[in-house]
């Protein structure tokens, strides 16, 4: 099984590596074309400017790419700003484009508790399911409650509320936290820096694309 890593030069993507190799798969850090159309999963990593990311990924062609890929109905995954570029766009400083891959922007998180939380979100904090049951995704045999890491100051608000898989509750704000669009995942927390339960939700990938395979 093949697995490859976007590398687009932002973000320290040794702790996603380490992750996969925990759960027992090797992937590939690669920008190339063929390795990554002929991968059997993908995973968009990103932290940092929702521009700059879309800057690096324009500048490497890896928007047409990424887009060609989810063509193939092949396992996606964007975690934190990989998940938001897969959105059409971002109001973090000024409009952005993003890859589209699901419908919907990134906006600002709205605080409404000013005075003891403030942004970025960073902290461990609990997932929801919404609309989407959790069976067979990657959320599989995670429980309600459960605690992921986060940081971020910006959310995804799809279009479609059906592809919100889970959201979580912030100073009195409720966002989406994770994203499901056919064979598309999107986390804004980090998986890899989440524990037992994050190395869960990368086992459920694997298990996703193992499927995906036939095997």
């Amino acid at each position: 099984m093949k697995i490859v890593v976007i590398d687009y030069d932002i973000g320290n993507v040794r702790s996603i590596l380490n992750a996969f190799e925990k759960v027992g798969v090797t992937p590939i850090l690669s920008r190339k074309k063929e390795e990554i159309l002929g991968a059997d999963a993908v995973v968009l990593p990103g932290v940092g400017a929702f521009a700059h990311g879309m800057k690096n990924l324009n500048e490497y062609s890896l928007v047409e790419i990424l887009k060609e890929y989810a063509k193939s109905n092949k396992p996606l995954l964007g975690i934190c700003l990989g998940m938001q570029m897969l959105l059409d766009e971002s109001e973090e400083f000024g409009i952005t484009s993003g890859i589209g891959l699901i419908s919907g922007k990134v906006v600002k998180l709205p605080l409404k508790d000013k005075d003891n939380e403030k942004l970025p979100h960073v902290s461990w904090n609990e997932i929801e399911s919404k609309n989407i049951a959790w069976d067979n995704t990657i959320l599989s045999n995670i429980d309600e409650k459960s605690d992921f890491y986060f940081v971020h100051s910006y959310v995804t608000v799809p279009s479609d509320e059906n592809n919100i898989l889970s959201t979580t509750l912030y100073s009195g704000s409720r966002f989406c936290s994770s994203v499901k669009r056919g064979n598309i995942y999107g986390c804004q927390f980090h998986p890899e820096k989440s524990a037992e339960d994050g190395l869960k939700i990368l086992e459920n990938f694997i298990k996703i694309t193992k499927e995906n395979r036939g095997v």
